[in-house]
């Protein structure tokens, strides 16, 4: 099947295609199609079904080329597993939030389900494979709230376990030590709000970044309380994190369940809450696969070979 797309005039061909058609390339490996640029069209050839899904996702580069001024491969990458999904344009539900990318939304079946269950229920899990989405989404949730005033804080923890290595001895106050484990919840912080509106909320505890450890008897009232790296918990902590939830508040819990760093005689407080608390009114569980990895398209790759490194 062959298909002829005509591009707009407002859109610039360079932009469009990527620096040495590098865009192209992309969308060629991604659905198994030929394309071919020619007097103002874009020809893609092969089954109609991939055909289809490459015409969408050049159609869908050009609106946002026009709607943004720029493209970049991240872009492409997400309007392209966006498409796989079979996810239609408008059927995503925007969290009111912009990055540096433009407006946070979900790009994939399992992530839409994933954003409905948090604005749903007060307490949601959420397990998955690197490159999900689990944590940005959940940190994304929080942002637009506070910035809705639907909540007064936002809380991120993390527990300080070492992933496979013994760092040793690390200088510098509490914050110096424990800064490498609660880096990944700065970094999606960052790309949703202006540096200097993050460091006066952080100043003003409105905005609070700690080890799961500092949450003891504490009662959190309106407030977004995100565990991450979860499946790093133990049951005691993970009864103690679920218990500071207050009045008005919401929840989110995330961790992959394949990459417990806990030793091996130790049980995921994470594995056992989900067990205990599956079926109970008001608490959502969602489980992120590998078709729902949106960083690079490598990532998908890495993951499905351990995967069936692990089944061999």
């Amino acid at each position: 099947m062959q298909v002829t797309i005509q591009l707009g005039s407002d859109a610039n061909r360079t932009e469009l295609f990527g620096p040495g058609d590098k865009y192209l390339r992309r969308i060629r490996e991604s659905f198994d199609v030929q394309i071919t640029a020619r007097d103002g069209n874009v020809i893609v050839r092969g089954t109609k079904e991939q055909v289809d899904k490459a015409a969408e996702l050049i159609e869908r580069m050009q609106r946002r080329l026009v709607e943004r001024g720029a493209l970049r491969l991240e872009d492409v990458e997400e309007l392209a597993a966006q498409r796989k999904s079979g996810i239609e344009p408008g059927e995503s539900q925007a969290i009111v939030v912009y990055s540096r990318k433009g407006m946070i939304e979900p790009f994939t079946k399992g992530q839409m389900k994933y954003v409905e269950t948090m604005l749903k229920d007060d307490l949601t899990f959420c397990t998955g494979p690197a490159g999900t989405g689990k944590t940005y989404l959940a940190v994304a949730i929080g942002v637009s709230m506070l910035k809705k005033k639907q909540i007064r804080k936002i809380i991120l923890a993390r527990p300080a376990v070492e992933a496979g290595e013994r760092l040793g001895f690390l200088p510098g106050d509490m914050q110096a030590k424990v800064n490498p484990y609660l880096r990944p919840l700065f970094d999606s912080l960052e790309d949703m709000m202006e540096f200097s509106q993050m460091r006066k909320f952080l100043e003003m505890d409105i905005i609070e970044i700690i080890p799961l450890a500092f949450m003891r008897g504490r009662t959190l009232n309106e407030a977004v309380i995100i565990c991450d790296e979860a499946q790093n918990t133990l049951p005691s902590q993970m009864l103690m994190f679920l218990t500071r939830m207050g009045r008005g508040s919401k929840v989110i819990i995330t961790g992959d369940i394949t990459q417990i760093d806990l030793e091996s005689k130790q049980r995921s407080g994470m594995v056992d809450a989900i067990e205990k608390l599956r079926g109970t009114k008001g608490i959502g569980i969602v489980g992120l696969t590998q078709a729902d990895i949106v960083r690079h398209s490598l990532v998908q790759s890495i993951v499905e070979a351990y995967d069936n490194r692990k089944r061999e």
